[in-house]
């Protein structure tokens, strides 16, 4: 890992499902951002932990594991309350509201355009 500092924003992508978590990765680095991947809400918290650039966490709502998609946002919010988070479902309808302050709700499928447009949105 270079010590080299980026400048396009980072975000870290949180989705347990590979082909999705892929095609989030295209969009998101088409955006113009850096991605980090993550499986689940645990090894999200593990890269939060050891890196400082992130600036978005892109996560999905349903996960296996002991927290989910609004738990993650919860928690990201309580210890690094500058990340913006943007989450995704394609089963649970949510707001904006439904998620901790200037969150968004993207529902599934989402296209690359809205991916720009919001990551553009929360990160300038």
């Amino acid at each position: 890992m270079s010590g080299m500092v980026t400048k396009r924003p980072v975000v870290l992508v949180v989705e347990d499902e590979i082909f999705l978590r892929m095609n989030a990765v295209d969009m998101i680095e088409d955006a113009g951002s850096e991605v980090v991947e993550a499986a689940t809400a645990d090894e999200a918290i593990g890269i939060l932990e050891t890196r400082t650039d992130v600036k978005v966490v892109f996560t999905d709502v349903q996960m296996p594991g002991s927290m989910d998609g609004l738990r993650l946002a919860q928690a990201v919010r309580g210890r690094w309350p500058p990340i913006k988070i943007i989450a995704t479902s394609g089963q649970v309808n949510l707001t904006d509201l439904d998620l901790p302050d200037g969150g968004r709700f993207l529902r599934k499928p989402y296209s690359s355009s809205q991916i720009a447009d919001t990551l553009h949105e929360l990160t300038a």
